[in-house]
Order: structure tokens, then C-alpha cells, then sequence
């Protein structure tokens, strides 16, 4: 049986970390150039085959509601970073694809943004970020209910 004292100070201390290290790179991002949620996107849209995705996978890969999804991936299609149109195969949903000018902005961005979280984490050796890697996959499976 887990430790009920020990199982809350490595949440909190995972908690912690997590808002500690996302304040320090989270400056890395310009609402007026890309916002962080924008960032997210276009990283899922990004690695999709030919810079698509469905506009369901997006939100799957995000942290706000399905409706902030389709809200922010309208108002970046208004900006010219995405467009969107009906899915071929799936009469309901939408596919989204970056623009030439979307895939050029997460480029430069990303590779700040990379350096920023490497320079971060490089206070961990490999080892330690593999096991950290595999430690918060194993904590992001969801148990079965009793």
C-alpha cells in the first residue's frame, strides 16, 4: 500500500516543479506572435502528414475544452497560421493544416522554445529524464475504477 504522506509531498513536489519549470519557459511565447495554445496546435498539426490533422486529434492533444479548441483554431485560421476545412471522411469533423506562414512562426519558435526546455531539464542526466519520462507516462494512465 503507497504511503498516504509520501504520495502528497511528491505530488506537491511534482506540482511544484511543473509550475515552477513551465513559468520559466512559458516566456518563450508572445500572445502577438503565438500564444502558447496556438504553439500546441500547430505542434499536433505540425507532425501530422502534410502539416494536417483532424481537428479532433488537436483537441485530444490539448488541455482546454473542445469548444476553446475550435474557438482558437477559428481565430488562427482568421490570423492565416491554419486552415480548416470539412473532413472527407468523417462528415462531422474538420481537418486543420498549417499555412506556410503557421509552419514558419512554430518553426522559429520551436527551436527557441527547444533550447529554453533543454537548458531547463539539463540540470537531469539522461538516465534521469528517461525515468522521469516514464515515471509521468505511468502517472497519466488512468486505474480502473473499483
Amino acid at each position: 500500500m503507497t504511503d498516504r504522506r509520501l504520495a502528497i509531498d511528491a505530488w506537491e513536489s511534482l506540482f511544484r516543479a511543473q509550475h515552477e519549470v513551465f513559468g520559466d519557459i512559458n516566456d518563450d511565447f508572445d500572445d502577438d506572435t503565438l500564444s502558447q495554445a496556438e504553439y500546441d496546435v500547430l505542434l499536433t498539426v505540425t507532425r501530422g502528414p502534410d502539416m494536417t490533422a483532424r481537428l479532433r486529434d488537436v483537441t485530444a492533444n490539448m488541455l482546454i475544452s473542445q469548444p476553446s479548441v475550435s474557438r482558437l483554431v477559428d481565430r488562427m485560421v482568421v490570423r492565416g497560421l491554419l486552415t480548416k476545412c470539412p473532413d472527407p471522411d468523417d462528415g462531422r469533423g474538420a481537418l486543420v493544416r498549417a499555412t506556410d506562414a503557421g509552419a514558419s512562426v512554430f518553426r522559429r519558435i520551436a527551436s527557441a522554445h527547444g533550447k529554453a526546455i533543454a537548458e531547463r531539464m539539463s540540470l537531469l542526466s539522461d538516465e534521469e529524464l528517461s525515468q522521469l519520462r516514464d515515471l509521468t507516462a505511468k502517472l497519466r494512465k488512468k486505474q480502473p475504477s473499483c
